[in-house]
Parts: structure tokens; sequence; C-alpha cells
């Protein structure tokens, strides 16, 4: 058998004591856990959670912005993520790379070559036919300064590289070392080299 409740009280007198019958509280209105009457009457325990239930948040204080504020698992967080703003960086070799630190950023930040690195890369310094970072060559055999040298050997170790001005050696020419004989006092011969 179903519960009867009272929603309105009316003395004889016809003073009315009390009258829940114009009350339109809901338990989706009233907190959670808090207990009242509805317009019948009868009890209502709320449901409330107000924003929302973050019990099951998983946001931690590194995840928020430093210095906001959020709220999980019940409780009010401040967040420690460093806001770095408009973050840019400069590679200057071609093994570099730039590391993003960590925290927020902005989106307005840029990385990019170093500007005296990206004033290299021009057509006339690269081979015909090769594309470096969307810059074709035009360096090719017809550009190209060829030099030829002459090399007395040593005996320590030589570099021959071209001059200034010149692209490559086309041709390097080593003497012959130099060897002289002479017959000397004990019937043989001295070789003299150099």
């Amino acid at each position: 058998m179903a519960e009867n409740y009272n929603s309105k009280v009316v003395l004889s007198t016809g003073e009315v004591l009390m009258d829940l019958t114009g009350d339109t509280i809901t338990a989706a209105d009233l907190a959670a856990g808090v207990t009242a009457h509805g317009a019948d009457g009868a009890p209502i325990t709320g449901a409330n959670t107000n924003d929302s239930d973050t019990s099951a948040a998983t946001a931690m204080v590194g995840e928020i912005l430093s210095g906001k504020t959020a709220y999980a698992r019940g409780a009010a967080l401040t967040g420690t993520m460093p806001n770095n703003g408009a973050v840019t960086g400069i590679i200057s070799t071609k093994s570099g790379a730039y590391t993003v630190p960590q925290g927020y950023h902005d989106g307005s930040g840029t990385v990019e070559i170093h500007p005296d690195e990206k004033a290299k890369i021009i057509a006339q310094n690269i081979k015909s036919g090769v594309m470096i970072l969307g810059v074709e060559g035009a360096y090719g055999p017809e550009s190209v300064t060829a030099q030829s040298k002459t090399a007395t050997p040593a005996f320590a170790q030589q570099q021959i590289t071209p001059d200034q001005g010149y692209d490559y050696l086309s041709q390097v020419t080593v003497a012959a070392i130099p060897v002289t004989y002479a017959e000397n006092a004990a019937g043989g011969k001295t070789v003299t080299i150099g």
C-alpha cells in the first residue's frame, strides 16, 4: 500500500500553517544528499552535484596552467604547468635540433634555420639537379673552374688543394724524385735521392 503524505496543513480557523503544493523542487534541483519535501509532501533526497561530479577527473597540477585553478577528485587544484607563450628557436647546423620546452605554448612561436645558414642555401651553391629545402641547384659544369698544379715530392706529407677562385683540381703532376748516381772510392755507386 502506497504511503500517504500531507502537503498542506490548514487549521479549522482557515489559517494555512504549511502549503507545499506550489513547491517545484525536484531531486535534480536539490544538492546531493540533502533532503526536503516535494509538492506532494513526500521526502526527496537531492541528486545534484552542482557543476559536475569530479571524482573520476584525471587532471594533475602539472597539466593545468600555472596559477589557474580547477577541480578534480573533489578538490581544488592550482596548476604548475609553465606558460611559455611564444617560444622561438634557431637551428644552426645540419644535425641541429630544437628541444621544445615542457609546458603551454600559445601557438605563435617559431623554429627556423639560422639566417646565416639560410643565406647559403641558394641555387648557385647547390649542384644542378639537387633540391635542398625547396631550392633547386644551378651549380654545374658550365660554372666550374678547374686548376692544374705541379707538385714537388717531399718526405713530408703534402696536401694539394685548388687555389682560391678554383672549384677543383683537374690534374696534379708530381715531378720525379731527383736521383743521382756517382762512383765512389770503394768501387760502388753512391745514390743521392732528393
